[in-house]
């Protein structure tokens, strides 16, 4: 950790981390707020989320994108043109412009997507190799740290100085983060246009087929993308944990949602150190059977119990989202980087959204307690699939990185 910190362009790259995942994070509950206070309806104040991480959806092509525009250019224009649309919300001020509100939204999301491509084919360049498990960790916790504290502070400035204010502090955050990643130090070829010779279309297909063809990513991708399923169904679950198996007040969930927050902080600050140790193979494994563990125990009608699940819910899960990530920069030819990464994001994060959507319906055939025994089984084996093959993965020579920045 101490090495990835002494590193200029981490340090930079980290502080954009901190500033980005801090607007996003508030702007996201604020969202809902904002159209509840307009609207009066939940079910519009839902659908805000819906908006932020549809986009997800599209991965693969936007990550395609990103290779043939060019990750620098991608990485800065996007926050400079997204801090300019979200001023667009300075308009927003009955139930006539909520639609306004949802355009946004919708941009905000495919920000989202274009921004983690770009920075996942920047990122090897900016810093030693040696380092990316690390810097993958430390960015994991700087996220989970921002989303402990931002949602909490967006609301009070929403509700002392209105949606206004939130949207200033927002844009602010993109102008920010623009001048810390174009500051960083970027040999010439790092991010630059892919070759014109494969389209959009043909470079999205390059992408999909590269992943699964490589040995190495066709386990550890899939694999974690049943362990983020999993993941759905446990989320889905935790308020029939606290309702039948605690018996406490659904505000319980706050605490367990505190407490696995605090875990993903520990564990992204270790996944670096641990990875180097461990290896590509068995890290993700330990954390998924870690992550499939915790599972089972919140089945377990004890407050101790599935508070100590909580904690290793959110200490094993990033240690498979970070040797993915690292695995992908690793592995990957710097012309296909940004879209592996958004197609490898696709496949890990997706699968959440509809592990929810299915646990929430098993919850509705069955209680919570075989629906958390059946998710941690599947855990176990996707766990295990992944580590069946423990070969380390090997940095492929560079391809078609010609071209200026």
């Amino acid at each position: 950790m101490k090495a990835a910190l002494a590193d200029r362009n981490a340090r930079r790259y980290l502080s954009a981390v901190v500033v980005s995942g801090f607007g996003t994070m508030a702007m996201s509950l604020v969202a809902g707020i904002w159209m509840k206070s307009l609207t009066g309806s939940d079910s519009l104040a839902g659908l805000t989320a819906f908006c932020f991480w549809a986009p997800t959806a599209a991965g693969p092509a936007l990550g395609a994108l990103v290779d043939v525009l060019g990750a620098r250019p991608v990485l800065i224009w996007t926050n400079v043109v997204m801090g300019a649309v979200l001023c667009l919300l300075f308009l927003v001020r009955s139930p006539a412009q909520v639609w306004l509100l949802f355009a946004v939204l919708v941009l905000y999301g495919v920000s989202f997507v274009l921004l983690d491509a770009a920075e996942a084919a920047v990122l090897p360049a900016a810093v030693p190799e040696a380092l990316l498990a690390e810097v993958n960790g430390l960015r994991m916790s700087a996220s989970e740290g921002t989303r402990l504290a931002a949602p909490l502070l967006g609301a009070g400035l929403f509700t002392v100085a209105g949606g206004d204010a939130v949207v200033a502090l927002d844009a602010a955050t993109f102008a920010a983060c623009a001048w810390l990643l174009a500051s960083l130090r970027l040999p010439r070829t790092a991010g630059s246009r892919a070759s014109a010779a494969r389209g959009w279309a043909a470079r999205t297909a390059d992408g999909a087929r590269f992943l699964f063809g490589d040995p190495f990513l066709r386990r550890l991708v899939p694999s974690g993308a049943v362990l983020m399923l999993v993941s759905g169904v446990n989320g889905a679950a935790v308020f029939a944990v606290v309702d039948h198996g605690l018996h406490r007040e659904p505000g319980f969930t706050g605490v367990l949602s505190a407490i696995q927050g605090g875990g993903t902080v520990l564990g992204g600050l270790i996944a670096g150190p641990v990875l180097r140790r461990a290896g590509e193979s068995r890290l993700p494994a330990a954390g998924g059977l870690l992550f499939a563990v915790s599972v089972a125990l919140r089945a377990t009608p004890s407050e101790p119990v599935v508070a100590a699940a909580s904690l290793l819910s959110g200490l094993g899960l990033p240690w498979v989202l970070v040797a993915a990530f690292t695995a992908v920069q690793r592995i990957t030819p710097r012309d296909l980087l940004a879209t592996v990464s958004a197609t490898t994001n696709s496949l890990l994060f997706v699968p959440t959204a509809v592990g929810m959507a299915l646990g929430a319906g098993l919850l509705a055939l069955t209680s919570h307690r075989p629906v958390l025994y059946a998710a941690a089984l599947a855990g176990a084996l996707a766990a295990a699939y992944g580590l069946r093959d423990r070969r380390r993965a090997v940095r492929t020579p560079d391809r078609g990185t010609g071209g200026a920045c």
